[in-house]
């Protein structure tokens, strides 16, 4: 893969995708017309409806007219609630931009060439130690989406380390998001799931720091054997140390704004508003660092700004993306099925043995995940349910949080209605289906643990 490639969306992967979920999108359309409508009273919680347990009725509404299964993604744009979507294509269209003239700049091959120089001949550690911060800065803060831009970084740094495309990804967004899931403080599923569940927030951190870790090594385990046995024989000759040096001024300017960055990021556990503003600050950011860039870094300021939008239309395919994967979220809530299914699978578990019902609630969210991508606008809708059915077991809510967070995160990397999936392959000029050949044991193995783990916590009274 060229240099000057990795941040477009290439052909083959787009196609791909775009079938993958039209078909998705169609299924679904049809599917909906089955089910009938429903649904629950819901009360302001924080700002949030959330659902009151026991008050679902079905309510015979007419089916969704055979046309909305095509205006579904254009509807996702004026849908209410869904202000993120909006957010996550003006990024994409910004940070292809500023990625474009970083590269064109030198600056990444610059920070590339710097590690390399540092770590070549001790590769299997920094990969170790890339894939503990991408998987920490999810477990422990909550970012995911915001790991896109390093997307296409890791894949060169992969490459120049004699490894390929997939240890790229692996160490960068599929660690971001395991960790994610594996997560100790992740304020957008445990802060929400706990909070819904009267619980001290963050409270239960032992059991989840060893799931972490757990995981971890399971990962590293996977993309350190892939990576040895797609390696070159001689990194040394891999590695073109000769690149033209960037604009002091440049490098100077991308640095502040990467530090920048980094401080919204790790201060936003302790800062409510960075919570909910963190994608438009990274956004700016990378914004202002890829402009200022490209007025100094080019032969005339005219060059610079085609630059930055050559970068920007480069991503315009991921758009495409993106509001195919929403949409089919879309036909279930203007189908007004959402309630329905959320229901008759709550109630589906009543009754159960505990063993049956944890890892009931676990494929539950697992399910759900597959719609509703936003961990905490899930955690609004099924914790509610999820609560009261514990409570009648006698299962503590401290592993309902847990099943949820299980259920949640994991497969992100797994499912092809994630944009951010979508848009990291697309990224990585990578198809779906060879990211699924390539991950879907683990996938299987994270999910037998996860099951594993839970039943684990109901033994010992988590």
């Amino acid at each position: 893969m060229d240099v000057q490639q990795t941040a477009s969306i290439q052909k083959k992967a787009f196609l791909s995708a775009i079938v993958i979920l039209s078909v998705l999108l169609v299924s679904t359309g049809i599917a909906v017309r089955f089910i009938p409508t429903g649904a629950f009273d819901y009360e302001l919680i924080n700002g949030v409806e959330t659902i009151i347990p026991g008050t679902f009725q079905y309510t015979n509404l007419n089916p969704l007219p055979i046309y909305r299964i095509f205006t579904a993604p254009f509807e996702v744009l004026v849908a209410s609630g869904n202000t993120l979507v909006i957010a996550i294509i003006l990024f994409l269209l910004i940070i292809g931009g500023s990625i474009k003239v970083l590269k064109e700049a030198n600056i990444i091959e610059h920070f590339i060439y710097k590690i390399i120089l540092r770590y070549y001949n001790k590769r299997y550690l920094l990969l170790a130690l890339i894939t503990l911060v991408f998987m920490s800065v999810g477990a422990f803060i909550g970012v995911f989406e915001e790991i896109v831009p390093l997307v296409p970084i890791m894949i060169i740094l992969a490459k120049k380390l004699g490894w390929d495309t997939k240890t790229g990804l692996g160490m960068s967004i599929l660690a971001a998001g395991f960790g994610f899931s594996a997560a100790i403080t992740n304020p957008f599923t445990i802060g929400v799931a706990q909070q819904l569940s009267n619980l001290p927030l963050f409270s239960g951190f032992f059991y989840r720091m060893i799931i972490f870790l757990l995981i971890y090594g399971i990962l590293l385990l996977f993309l350190v054997r892939h990576a040895k046995r797609i390696a070159t024989d001689d990194v040394v000759e891999a590695i073109d140390f000769s690149y033209q040096a960037p604009h002091p001024f440049a490098l100077k300017w991308t640095i502040l704004w990467l530090v920048m960055m980094m401080v919204s990021i790790l201060l936003s556990p302790f800062v409510p508003l960075l919570q909910s503003y963190n994608l438009i600050l990274i956004t700016l950011y990378f914004l202002i660092a890829g402009i200022g860039v490209a007025l100094v870094s080019f032969k005339t300021k005219k060059d610079g700004l085609k630059m930055y939008i050559s970068g920007s239309f480069g991503m315009a395919p991921g758009i495409a993306l993106i509001l195919l994967a929403t949409g089919v979220k879309q036909i279930i809530v203007a189908s007004n099925v959402l309630d329905t299914i959320l229901y008759r699978l709550s109630t589906s578990l009543e009754g159960s043995q505990d063993g049956t019902i944890i890892i009931g609630a676990y494929s539950f969210v697992l399910i759900a995940n597959f719609f509703i991508g936003s961990g905490s606008a899930k955690a609004f809708l099924i914790m509610p349910i999820l609560n009261p059915l514990l409570d009648l077991s006698e299962i503590s809510r401290q592993l309902g949080v847990l099943a949820f967070q299980l259920g949640d995160g994991f497969s992100n990397m797994f499912y092809p209605t994630n944009a951010v999936l979508l848009v990291s392959l697309g990224l990585a000029e990578m198809s779906y289906t060879k990211w699924f050949k390539w991950t879907v044991l683990l996938q299987v193995l994270v999910v037998l643990i996860s099951i594993g783990l839970l039943l684990i916590g109901l033994g010992v009274g988590y």
